[in-house]
């Protein structure tokens, strides 16, 4: 099996992992009710994705105490 011949520095290593950092997620508001949404998914409170409706929500459900 292979070894390496010298340590690898730390600032070697840490150059090689630049790219491994977290990325936060992209977050707009829809257009049709205006809640946030992720980019490029449809909207979790009215169903809409591109300015038309894609899915069909259902009506909120009530609970016992109204």
């Amino acid at each position: 099996m292979a070894l390496p011949k010298q340590k690898t520095s730390k600032e070697r290593r840490r150059k090689r992992r630049s790219h491994h950092q977290a990325v936060t997620a992209s977050i707009k508001n829809c257009s049709q009710c205006g809640s946030p949404q992720l980019n490029h998914h449809v909207c979790p409170t009215c169903g809409s994705y591109a300015g038309r409706e894609v899915v069909e929500m259902e009506s909120p459900k009530k609970t016992k105490s109204e």
